[in-house]
């Protein structure tokens, strides 16, 4: 996927297990080019996990993925090996959207649904959804 994140302008965090964390690049992008951005990001790599699933049907791989939007803070962490990392509530709700998201689809927040140009993207209601730790 590392790939893919130049041509949206978008940059890696870090992959953690199951995890693989993905964030616009912080104050150099306007939100609805960004938030835009991610959404083509996430559908392009479960294009790309179906691709690698029917040249491996004996491996088949899914994913979840969850999207928000919002201030975050950033910095780098340690003194030998260093981290940079991303906090907040904004990454709390993205991870929660993906731990509750469906296998193979994107799950965003409506702060995504309202900051993305009308008609890019065709959203529907999933209905509610408990999310632990936020609220």
């Amino acid at each position: 996927f590392d790939e893919k994140l130049d041509q949206y302008n978008l940059n890696k965090i870090k992959t953690i297990g199951d995890c693989y964390m993905a964030t616009s690049i912080p104050g150099f992008t306007e939100p609805t080019a960004s938030c835009s951005a991610m959404c083509h990001f996430a559908f392009d790599m479960i294009d790309q996990l179906k691709e690698y699933n029917e040249e491996n049907p004996d491996q088949p791989l899914n994913m979840r993925i969850g999207i928000n939007c919002g201030p975050v803070v950033a910095g780098v962490v340690g003194t030998k090996r260093f981290l940079y990392d991303i906090w907040g509530d904004a990454v709390n709700i993205a991870s929660r959207m993906e731990s509750t998201g469906i296998p193979g689809r994107v799950q965003v927040t409506p702060t995504i649904v309202e900051t993305v140009p009308d008609g890019e993207f065709e959203f529907e209601e999933r209905g509610t959804v408990t999310v632990k730790g936020t609220g």
